[in-house]
């Protein structure tokens, strides 16, 4: 059997753990398929070195494939995904200090994302009142699915991102140093950065992106739409793999291995013992309050990586509500026509 090569572009989050699985596990290997894993640094260089084919194929988040596709956000670079990569996994997490503001602005269980957004309203209001400068979130690419989960989270509280509070990208990796320097009060990522601002002292886990939408859309296998047809021998092997890894990673016996090939150095670069909390649902909340669990937080098994047209629905909303995107039949039918129909 003939080997075929294909360099595969990700980001370190846990999310990116099929595409690792796939090559570590000798998955790739049994359809042929020598993988070439590359780590990148932003959402933006994934997004490029695919468009211009530095990459075959990339872990990529469904909105910023649909952006792409769209022609929004000063790329115009049509994208296919035949396959979702996971659904959930994400969290909001806020500085320490913000944490106990709104601990004591809370009128009810903060654990309620309507009482923490109208505690930080309350915030933003006396900060206003006081002349002080706003308060600032960030979310790891402005489309991503973590944006939109901040702009649903705040207007529980009346409140507008970009406008009540500003708003800042910053690359998943970036996010631990900039809550611990101040530059940011929070943000809204994927798994493992919530943990590790909880692990290194300088945040408090506010909600899980569960407690505002379950089963919510996150990350893609994204190709170009021209390759997606014209390679499909290449994308049927890439998709089979990652099947494959998706079966293996959904038994719990596997979930120590799962955590060690994510910790290496060109990986993730992180502890084994806190991706392992995380990949068996343990949630550190920081705060002071206990280890919540969460069983499922990431989900990886086959239905979570079937790809829906009311996905790409959701995503359009979630443009529309962060200002990016003025909703028309036209880009509802071209954002659908990213997510291929599984065969699987």
């Amino acid at each position: 059997m003939t080997t075929l090569h294909l360099r595969v572009g990700f980001m370190p989050l846990v999310d990116c753990a099929l595409v690792v699985f796939a090559r570590d596990e000798g998955f790739a290997e049994e359809q042929g398929l020598q993988l070439e894993l590359v780590r990148e640094v932003s959402w933006s260089n994934l997004r490029d070195k695919l468009n211009v084919r530095l990459f075959d194929a990339a872990h990529m988040l469904g909105p910023a494939a649909i952006a792409a596709t769209l022609g929004i956000g000063g790329v115009k670079a049509p994208m296919a995904v035949p396959m979702g990569l996971n659904r959930d996994g994400a969290a909001i997490t806020v500085s320490l200090r913000r944490f106990e503001e709104l601990s004591r602005h809370a009128q009810g269980d903060l654990a309620d994302p309507a009482v923490s957004a109208r505690a930080l309203a309350g915030i933003v209001e006396a900060r206003r009142r006081s002349h002080l400068p706003p308060l600032t979130f960030a979310a790891v690419f402005g489309f991503s699915m973590h944006t939109y989960l901040l702009c649903e989270w705040l207007a529980k509280g009346g409140l507008t991102l970009g406008e009540d509070v500003r708003f800042e990208v910053v690359p998943p990796p970036q996010t631990v140093e900039a809550l611990a320097s101040g530059r940011v009060d929070g943000f809204c990522a994927g798994a493992p950065w919530n943990a590790a601002a909880v692990a290194a002292g300088v945040g408090a886990m506010l909600h899980p992106s569960v407690d505002l939408r379950s089963d919510c859309h996150d990350k893609v296998l994204a190709w170009r739409a021209d390759d997606a047809v014209n390679r499909p021998t290449a994308v049927s092997k890439l998709t089979a793999a990652i099947l494959a890894a998706s079966d293996w990673a959904c038994q719990p016996q596997n979930i120590p291995r799962m955590a060690q090939h994510l910790a290496a150095h060109d990986r993730l670069g992180l502890p084994a013992a806190l991706l392992e909390r995380i990949l068996s649902g343990e949630l550190i909340q920081g705060g002071g309050r206990a280890p919540r669990q969460i069983d499922r937080f990431l989900k990886l098994d086959r239905a979570a990586l079937r790809t829906h047209p009311a996905d790409a629905d959701w995503v359009l909303a979630g443009m529309s509500l962060a200002g990016q995107l003025r909703q028309s039949e036209s880009a509802r039918g071209e954002a659908r026509s990213v997510f291929l129909p599984a065969s699987f």
